[in-house]
């Protein structure tokens, strides 16, 4: 079997379900349901004897020994995080403690299980711990795209947490020799995305017929993952990726915030026309740009192709409107994460 932190929240729920879909393996999920953790994620595993869900903190290294010694899996991946980062912004303490204390803790009590570990077990186990491409800082409009070398220059309190957490996991190799990989990811869309990121803000508040916040004036860059892709490698790199080494998992498909909004209105155009028969891109607005925003990231992702033969399965162009789809059949969904608590904070960081 195998366990997966922080499996309730958006990469991790998309992960857990096609884990379960293609390999059939028992999972074990620990999630402390932060406000972006959500047992509805997993709501279809409900009575699927293959899937345990724990209530918890990675933090806990009592409770995280507990699980490894009753469970025994054979791979630990690592999702659990606090991700978002306007909320770093405002609030940077949670994400020293989550990414940075948290995955201290788990991969203390990772250690001591693994030492435990007979021959074989011992030599199969692995820890992947999930990152992302902001650990490398920004890029200008020609410099090539983030390769695994690329030095770490983090720019926002979630990146720095980040990058944290991944010299820790490093460290824990070359010091103790655990067999553990890093992936860093770009930017990750598709079903169960907490709408404060900007895909799913721009789809709740387009069907609401509010405003479109765009920040600044919407030029900056991201290359897009459709989260199924970004799972699918996650499995490829547990199964073949050598201990110690770092993939970068990216999309192929850089987007400037503006192209991915109005791509988003001609979706929903199309699938879901205006009672008015206007465009949603009429609801676009501009807001203040965020302190320190990176201009643009991409990706390199020829390492991962190269030695593992991975490559993503979607256009952007396809996985928009999987993911449109997605909301537009889902919004009981959408209507219980989206609280009185989700709008006070929306409105805190885009009102204006």
């Amino acid at each position: 079997m195998i366990l997966v932190t922080g499996g309730a929240g958006f990469i991790g729920s998309n992960f857990v379900h096609l884990w379960l879909a293609d390999h059939g393996e028992p999972v074990v999920t620990l999630d402390k349901l932060t406000y972006a953790g959500n047992l509805s994620n997993l709501a279809a595993l409900e009575d699927d004897g293959r899937h345990h869900f724990v209530q918890g903190d990675i933090g806990d290294r009592d409770l995280v020994e507990r699980l490894l010694h009753e469970h025994r899996p054979r791979v630990v991946f690592n999702f659990a995080a606090e991700s978002h980062v306007d909320r770093s912004i405002s609030g940077p303490g949670a994400f020293i403690q989550t990414n940075v204390v948290g995955t201290f803790n788990l991969l203390e009590a990772v250690r001591a299980y693994w030492a435990e570990l007979p021959g074989e077990d011992r030599r199969a186990f692995r820890f992947l711990h999930v990152s992302t491409d902001e650990v490398y800082g920004t890029l200008g409009p020609a410099d090539a795209p983030f390769a695994e070398t690329n030095a770490y220059e983090p720019n926002s309190p979630y990146a720095a947490s980040k990058a944290a957490s991944d010299h820790l996991v490093r460290a824990w190799r070359h010091t103790y020799g655990l067999p553990m990989l890093t992936t860093n990811c770009s930017n990750n869309y598709g079903p169960f995305h907490f709408p404060e990121k900007l895909i799913p803000l721009v789809i709740h508040n387009a069907l609401a017929g509010t405003p479109l916040p765009i920040y600044g004036d919407g030029l900056q860059v991201r290359d897009w993952l459709y989260v199924e892709d970004h799972c699918r490698a996650l499995m490829r790199v547990a199964e073949a990726g050598a201990p110690g080494e770092t993939y970068n998992i990216g999309g192929w498909n850089e987007q400037t915030n503006l192209d991915v909004v109005r791509a988003i209105c001609r979706t929903l155009d199309e699938m879901r026309p205006r009672t008015d028969g206007g465009s949603y891109a009429e609801q676009i607005t501009f807001v203040r740009d965020r302190p320190g925003h990176d201009r643009r990231y991409a990706i390199d992702a020829q390492k991962i192709e190269r030695e593992l033969g991975w490559r993503p399965r979607e256009t952007f162009a396809s996985g928009i409107r999987r993911t449109v789809r997605w909301y537009l059949d889902n919004q009981q969904w959408v209507d219980g994460v989206t609280s009185g608590a989700y709008r006070s904070w929306v409105d805190h960081h885009y009102g204006g």
